[in-house]
């Protein structure tokens, strides 16, 4: 499939933002991760000085045959049911986005229900939910490009209404399955070490769906240096469609926040696809779901935040917000040791 071009890292802004940070009126390196970002934000968006007015979170929300199994503590209908509080403004994504005066857009990827148009509600219904992925794939290899195609079209409309920095979620019963799966494949870890309890399963349950997961791969067998068949064999049209969100927004210099476990997972997908755009993502937070460390490990990315979330929805990177503010607001309003007509280290 055509992907988006995906440009260069900007060397050149990024260095201009490390030398204004060593001349700002602090000892260097004394706001520790808030100067690192903002170096990585000015090379991402070309400009020495990167600012973010315009935020949106964009949740892909779809459902999961491999629900028929057992493997979430909640039934498929709460996916349904959770969209519907998602635009009604009643959901922890929209009171954290309100709170970052950030827009919220739901993306009905694949839902197992029809929706009448609302406001902030995007139709991208690929299927009913995916198929089983314990019997075979959970897609065909066409639904896995289509997912992964309405992810880049929904970035490309955003940004065309104004958009400067993304923050990515999801909404999907049982999603914590697939995104296991996913990174066994990646990361070549025990399906056990790498699945946590996702809605909240008791033992017996999770060792439930750590069977579940080495079925569904041992089946399927998932290609890893080929990512859209991972993404067929086991993954979810939400996961294929934040891929998607990934590579559009990297097209356009938009920094991606990534949440947890789902949105890294949908990471480790963009990264096969196109490694260019590893740089443009920033991971707001460790989730407590044990695979999310994997997913970070691997990308190599540090989080900004450590709140013991698994809530998904794009909670954690909607939380990052402010800090991404601070960081760019540091460097382009903080004076430097000459303005202020303060000494500088001898």
């Amino acid at each position: 499939m055509q992907l988006p071009d995906i440009p260069d890292f900007d060397s050149k802004s990024a260095e201009q933002a490390r030398q204004r940070q060593n001349i700002l009126t602090k000892p260097s390196g004394s706001l520790g991760q808030l100067e690192t970002l903002s170096i990585q934000l000015a090379g991402i968006c070309g400009v020495s000085h990167p600012s973010f007015p315009r935020k949106a979170v964009i949740v892909m929300a779809g459902d999961h045959g491999v629900t028929e199994e057992g493997i979430s503590a909640y039934p498929a209908a709460v996916t349904r049911q959770m969209v519907i509080n998602f635009l009604r403004g009643g959901a922890a994504i929209n009171v954290l986005a309100r709170q970052a005066r950030a827009r919220v857009i739901v993306v009905d990827m694949g839902v197992a229900a029809d929706f009448e148009q609302a406001v902030g509600l995007v139709q991208h219904k690929i299927a009913n939910g995916t198929r089983n992925m314990r019997r075979g794939p959970a897609m065909d290899r066409l639904q896995a490009e289509e997912s992964i195609r309405a992810g880049i079209e929904v970035a490309e409309a955003e940004i065309a209404k104004g958009l400067d920095l993304l923050a990515i979620g999801e909404m999907g019963i049982g999603n914590t399955t697939p995104s296991s799966a996913i990174t066994a494949v990646y990361t070549g870890l025990p399906v056990r070490q790498i699945t946590g309890r996702g809605t909240g399963l008791d033992d017996s349950g999770f060792l439930h769906k750590v069977e579940v997961i080495e079925q569904s791969i041992a089946i399927n067998h998932p290609d890893p240096s080929d990512a859209l068949d991972v993404l067929t064999k086991v993954g979810g049209f939400e996961i294929g469609g934040l891929t998607g969100l990934i590579l559009g927004a990297a097209a356009h210099r938009i920094p991606v926040l990534l949440d947890g476990f789902i949105s890294g997972a949908a990471a480790l997908l963009a990264v096969e696809l196109e490694p260019r755009l590893k740089p443009f993502l920033i991971a707001s937070h460790l989730s407590v779901e044990v695979g999310h460390r994997a997913i970070l490990e691997r990308l190599n990315l540090r989080p900004l935040l450590e709140l013991d979330l698994r809530l998904g929805e794009g909670t954690g990177a909607a939380l990052a917000f402010p800090l991404v503010d601070a960081a760019v607001n540091t460097l382009n309003e903080m004076a430097t040791f000459s303005e202020a007509g303060v000494s500088g280290k001898e």
